[in-house]
């Protein structure tokens, strides 16, 4: 098919066997006319399987002396792309153990050519061939990505991924050498407002997954610290402006007391001190949590609609919810786990939304 001329095939492989040669000769079959094949540190035992497909005047190999991981390999793919494929439109990325179909790969290429966007080959995790592990692991992943990214990705894993040459150029700069990677592009592009669709393709998994290199362990580690990296950030600067407010707030007590008392003491001493802290926190969001791009005047303007909407929600529900159990003021136990549980939820809830709409620049992302 003549436009899949314009598309590179980005295909990183560690140890492979006989599936390399099943891969690439479907991928001649469909059309594709140009394929970068990366060796990552692979075993002398292996190096026949590249030997062979380099005979492939459509291959290009480049090596690695040692391994480096999937994600230094897809860099080093992008970056020959980038320096020997100027008229290209775009990469897609295919994994070499024979799970990604070629006429997939075709559908998600063709998809990006017509589109213009990022396109992800995502799975049926539903399917009874998906192995447990991998069926939970994708669910747990991608309900994490919605709650704590705002980002609705069906398969976080995938490997099957159509790149405009454009976004290629972003993403190459992206951290990240191991399975990382491919979770980092993600937070990439929608730090970068990268436009993106999904495309539906076959559920395969070839004896349970057992030829991935995928290191449950580490490299899950290394995958939730990325995705989770801005709420622990965002928890820290939370734990900090509750720690300038209430010591501002005593020390506004102890130089105030002698002019005045009762409630309009606490009155300046609390409004002061959450001004205060609330101006800290809101640089400190801005800044070094979500390093937002919106500008200062927009964002403070969306933090404090938001803030004072939260306060009023938080009496509200905390008192809603004594008045509905009927729980009396005795109940001193109960009444404090309640009102940790609103405030947990208020927590989690302002954090979505100020990642969302308060630091969120405009997007076109899916």
């Amino acid at each position: 098919m003549k436009d899949l001329q314009k598309v590179t095939v980005v295909l990183p492989s560690l140890d492979p066997d006989e599936k390399l040669k099943t891969v690439i000769d479907g991928l001649l079959e469909k059309g594709f006319t140009d394929i970068i094949l990366v060796n990552d540190g692979s075993k002398p035992e292996n190096q026949h399987w590249f030997a062979e497909m380099d005979q492939h005047p459509e291959v290009t190999l480049l090596n690695h002396a040692i391994n480096r991981g999937k994600g230094a390999a897809l860099k080093t793919a992008f970056t020959w792309f980038l320096e020997n494929r100027p008229e290209a439109a775009g990469v897609v990325t295919v994994d070499g153990d024979n799970q990604h179909h070629p006429e997939d790969t075709r559908d998600c290429s063709l998809r990006m050519l017509e589109t213009g966007k990022l396109v992800l080959g995502v799975r049926d995790f539903d399917q009874p061939q998906v192995p447990t592990r991998s069926r939970l692991g994708n669910k747990i992943t991608s309900g994490v990505f919605k709650i704590f990214v705002g980002m609705t990705i069906s398969d976080t894993q995938t490997g099957l991924r159509a790149i405009p040459t454009k976004d290629v150029k972003t993403l190459i700069e992206i951290y990240g050498d191991r399975f990382e990677y491919e979770t980092n592009m993600l937070l990439a592009m929608k730090d970068n407002g990268l436009a993106f669709e999904e495309v539906k393709i076959r559920t395969v998994y070839i004896e349970e997954n057992k030829s991935s290199h995928f290191r449950a362990v580490r490299d899950s580690w290394r995958i939730y610290k990325l995705i989770l990296k801005h709420f622990f950030r965002y928890t820290i600067s939370s734990i900090v402006s509750a720690v300038v407010d209430n010591g501002l707030f005593a020390l506004l007590s102890g130089l105030l007391h002698s002019v005045l008392t009762g409630f309009p003491l606490t009155a300046v001493c609390s409004v002061s001190a959450r001004l205060v802290s609330s101006l800290l926190n809101f640089f400190m969001n801005h800044r070094l949590v979500f390093q937002s791009k919106v500008s200062v005047k927009k964002a403070m303007l969306r933090y404090y609609l938001l803030a004072i909407p939260q306060m009023a929600a938080q009496v509200l529900l905390t008192q809603g919810v004594y008045w509905l159990l009927s729980i009396p003021d005795s109940a001193t136990g109960l009444r404090t786990l309640l009102y940790a549980v609103v405030m947990t939820v208020l927590y989690i809830a302002s954090y979505m939304i100020q990642q969302r709409w308060v630091f969120a620049a405009k997007t076109s992302t899916k």
